[in-house]
């Protein structure tokens, strides 16, 4: 795994992303050099490697915008080479879009057009390999789990799913023999000869009690002989971008960078907050007024829909929204999370939550200091007291101010059930426990992507 903005990326993926940075800058100096041999002109604006690879790396968007790297893409070969095809058409009505407001950038329509084919076949083709070494058992790295609990079986269960990570379950020593979807290895005193017979690579510590029956003299030699041992809850962490609540441990929390306040650091990002909302409001203040006007036409009832949310530190304040439900069901059931197919949202309501535009004026919450732009969700008065009541560290998500967006909201949909909030603060306590400028930055660019998808919540 390698770690960037504060997240763990699989190798095989960065080394993707990078081969596709690289193969889109070839397949440029592909084309080009065929239509030099044929007589016609280069680039107008001469062949500069670093102009090539400027215009090169509007392809990555793309690729992005099309979950190209996700698991669940990166396993499909069929939906990886339907989504290349839409990649390869965006690619060139941006390129058109570029060379219109920069003509002196352009290049011929037979130019572009070899660009585009070239690259899309050398993605496609870049991709089919991927898949199949991700695939190939003989290509991954094996994995004994040291202890059948829980976290075993999810973490079999995580690592399965995500052939991209190189690494393939060989099973379990611990004393269940029977633990569902594990194949029984032996018991916990077979770990050498496991490892051995076995001849695996990693060890994944995920014992849920681990006072005396940790074999540290079997772990110390198996590590000097160059055996990878890693904390099965710590690699949960990494593959999942969520904790672990069934195994979370107080010190987990307790000696998180996260959750370490700075006093400096608040103040910068209150300012930024401040200055950012203000400036961001003016700018969309006539667009919120038509947004209004088309409420108001919809359905009868206020344009704002105003609702006491809890924020840092427990404190209550007044979240704004523009409404997108019924009126009159809005007092006796509006603290009711929506649902996929909620009645209750007007035909404006769908449209506005569709692309979160509802939310624009939170921005007036994020300039007066009561959230900010990334952070947990806010919630309910009462929806707050019975989730703290009922899952254990949820008022740990009030450390923090809460934010318009959020690690959670990039990662799930709606949040109904108690199974749907206990996976929110898994993300949540992810998100608190490492925050950074990175991963900020990271949650930003998650959140445009999914706004120009429209994708409800």
């Amino acid at each position: 795994m390698i770690r960037l903005f504060n997240v763990s990326l699989p190798g095989r993926t960065v080394l993707l992303a990078l081969s596709d940075v690289f193969v889109v800058f070839a397949a440029l100096l592909g084309a080009l050099l065929v239509w030099a041999r044929s007589g016609s002109a280069w680039m107008p604006y001469g062949t500069s490697l670093a102009q090539i690879g400027v215009i090169s790396l509007i392809w990555m968007p793309c690729i992005y915008y099309y979950d190209l790297y996700d698991t669940s893409v990166l396993s499909s070969i069929s939906d990886g080479m339907t989504r290349l095809l839409q990649v390869v058409g965006t690619a060139c009505l941006a390129l058109a879009v570029l060379y219109a407001l920069f003509p002196e950038v352009g290049l011929s329509h037979s130019l572009l057009i070899t660009w585009a084919l070239l690259a899309g076949a050398l993605l496609g083709a870049v991709r089919w390999i991927f898949s199949a070494i991700s695939s190939a058992g003989t290509w991954s790295e094996g994995v004994v789990l040291f202890g059948d609990g829980p976290l075993a079986q999810q973490l079999s269960k995580e690592i399965g799913a995500r052939p991209e990570l190189g690494l393939r379950i060989l099973g379990s020593v611990g004393i269940d023999d029977t633990a569902e979807g594990l194949k029984n290895l032996g018991g916990l005193e077979d770990l050498a000869n496991v490892v051995q017979r076995e001849k695996a690579r990693h060890i994944v510590l995920t014992l849920t009690d681990r006072r005396g029956f940790m074999p540290i003299d079997d772990l110390l030699r198996l590590r000097s002989r160059g055996v990878d041992i890693q904390d099965g809850v710590s690699l949960y962490e990494e593959i999942t971008g969520k904790l672990h609540l069934e195994t979370l441990r107080p010190s987990t929390l307790l000696f998180a960078r996260g959750f370490r306040g700075s006093l400096l650091g608040s103040f910068v990002s209150r300012v930024i907050g401040f200055v950012v909302a203000s400036i961001a409001l003016l700018l969309v203040a006539p667009f919120i007024a038509i947004i209004a006007l088309v409420i108001r036409l919809d359905s009868p009832g206020p344009v704002f829909f105003l609702q006491k949310r809890v924020g840092k530190d427990g404190k209550v304040f007044l979240l704004y929204k523009l409404r997108s439900m019924f009126w009159d069901v809005t007092d006796s059931s509006g603290s009711l999370p929506a649902e996929a197919s909620d009645r209750r949202i007007t035909r404006v309501g769908r449209w506005l939550r569709q692309f979160r535009l509802d939310e624009l004026p939170q921005l007036y919450n994020i300039a007066k200091g009561d959230m900010c732009f990334i952070g947990p969700r806010p919630f309910t008065c009462e929806m707050e007291e019975d989730l703290s009541a009922r899952i254990p560290f949820y008022s740990q998500r009030w450390t923090v101010r809460p934010g318009a967006t959020g690690w959670a909201q990039v990662h799930s949909g709606y949040c109904v059930t108690l199974e749907d909030n206990i996976e929110k603060l898994s993300h949540d306590l992810y998100y608190i426990k490492n925050r950074s400028l990175g991963l900020d930055c990271l949650i930003f660019l998650k959140t445009v992507k999914i706004l120009l998808l429209g994708k409800e919540r």
